[in-house]
């Protein structure tokens, strides 16, 4: 049993499929009103560094959804490894919760808590990865299609956290990622050297020449938290890869656009791409509820993944 959720590359392609598949049914049980309150009187402690909208919204919902409690814990609450250690506020949390979120910029703070919490430690997102979006992404493109196997996602944009975590579950299922970037801005050699098929990566410097062959156009910022000084770089480096009507005209009619927002439109994408495809990537900001939901439920009521 896996006790947290940390990285996509923990678990197996049939443990990924068997989440997702578990999750269209609470979904559908959610929405009739039949999915039963299993985490009453449990709390999960969820610590921020970064901004947030979805993440923090999603999660507390979902414990709400489940009978359950969320407790915020903001910077200046806590002091993540500078006023207390990590291994100590792991300890702490674990004896009072039942549940830690974690949504830090370092990776290894989330991988401590996982290592001296007793209890379930969920990526909330790190700037290495963010494997619950990946998730919802997933299970956006199944409702969309009906499988996954076969599929190819051309992410355009910087190689970042999502970019990672699809990479991984592109992997393991089956499926093709394409990364359509500038120089300087590709997945490292150290992460790629982790994958199961080389195959399953490509990267190209020519997001056209991709979307020819693709089946989900995925969108990100070009700027993430942390990143604000080199805005101006990013801009330039990045001229030639805003999805726009011109670029999505390359795209065959099947294809949807994805995209993890916040989403900075006349920069990564035109608010035309993006309005024409609203439906879809707001279905998309909703499945990391549907996903969180049921991960929560998984990790503290069943005692992990199996």
């Amino acid at each position: 049993m896996k006790k947290d959720f940390i990285n996509l590359s923990d678990f197996t392609g049939e443990q990924l499929t068997g989440l997702l598949e578990r999750t269209a049914r609470d979904k559908e049980c959610f929405k009739k009103g039949e999915l039963a309150p299993t985490l009453e009187r449990r709390t999960l402690a969820m610590i921020f560094e970064k901004q947030s909208l979805r993440t923090r919204v999603s999660f507390e919902t979902a414990m709400t959804q489940l009978g359950g409690h969320a407790i915020y814990l903001a910077p200046e609450d806590i002091g993540l490894g500078t006023r207390e250690p990590v291994r100590d506020i792991a300890r702490v949390l674990g004896r009072m919760c039942d549940a830690i979120m974690g949504r830090t910029f370092s990776h290894k703070l989330v991988e401590q808590l996982g290592q001296y919490a007793s209890v379930p430690v969920i990526n909330a997102l790190t700037d290495y990865s963010h494997p619950s979006q990946g998730m919802a992404d997933l299970l956006t493109i199944v409702e969309s299609f009906g499988e996954l196997k076969g599929r190819t996602i051309t992410f355009v944009g910087d190689g970042n956290n999502v970019a990672r975590s699809l990479c991984v579950a592109c992997d393991k299922l089956g499926m093709k990622f394409i990364l359509a970037a500038p120089e300087g801005y590709e997945l490292d050699r150290e992460f790629l050297s982790t994958l199961d098929n080389g195959d399953s990566y490509e990267l190209t410097r020519d997001p056209a020449s991709a979307l020819t062959r693709t089946d989900v156009v995925y969108a990100d910022t070009w700027i993430s938290m942390g990143q604000e000084e080199e805005k101006e770089k990013r801009i330039k480096d990045f001229a030639g890869f805003q999805i726009d009507d011109k670029l999505m005209s390359a795209a065959p009619d099947h294809a949807i656009v994805l995209h993890c927002l916040p989403a900075y439109r006349g920069y990564e994408i035109t608010d035309e791409v993006f309005e024409a495809h609203a439906s879809t990537i707001f279905a998309q900001s909703e499945n990391r509820l549907h996903f969180q939901r049921s991960l929560l439920n998984i990790l503290i009521a069943e005692g992990g993944i199996a």
